[in-house]
């Protein structure tokens, strides 16, 4: 009886352990489009919570699904391609603070993530420096703008 019992306490151990939150689970706030994210960065500088739970750095898990670092990661991408020509159509408007806020939280979701974000980060930086005017630099407004939003995102994002 012993010999058929021990196998079965490993099988149900092994069930329980993949049952459980690993901290792996991308939040389903971040899996729904670009919209809840610049939703959520019009409260930027202040705290910016996805459905009004989720921080945006809670996006980027650790050991994440590569099916869920690609949606999250395009609904970034396009929130930021989206602000960034607010940006430059508008440079002292409050969309670079925003589009700052949304890379200093991706950046701050990467740190322990064993760069598995690398190519998310190149990607969401060029979607940030994007220039139609062949990279000439952003103005002052922007700059000191979208930085104000970086040191924002990368504290509390």
């Amino acid at each position: 009886m012993r010999s058929t019992w021990i196998p079965a306490l490993v099988v149900v151990s092994a069930l329980a352990a993949g049952c459980g939150g690993s901290g792996d689970d991308t939040p389903v706030a971040c899996l729904e489009g670009a919209r809840p994210y610049l939703n959520a960065l019009a409260d930027a500088p202040r705290d910016v919570l996805l459905r009004g739970e989720t921080a945006i750095s809670d996006c980027l898990a650790e050991n994440q699904q590569g099916g869920d670092l690609a949606t999250a990661g395009a609904a970034m991408i396009e929130a930021a391609t989206r602000l960034n020509a607010e940006a430059r159509q508008a440079p002292g408007s409050s969309a670079a603070l925003r589009l700052g806020y949304l890379l200093g939280a991706a950046n701050r979701g990467a740190e322990q993530t064993e760069g598995i974000h690398a190519d998310l980060l190149r990607r969401l930086d060029a979607a940030v420096r994007y220039s139609p005017t062949g990279g000439r630099p952003a103005s002052a407004a922007f700059q000191a703008a979208y930085e104000r939003g970086y040191a924002a995102g990368r504290d509390h994002g």
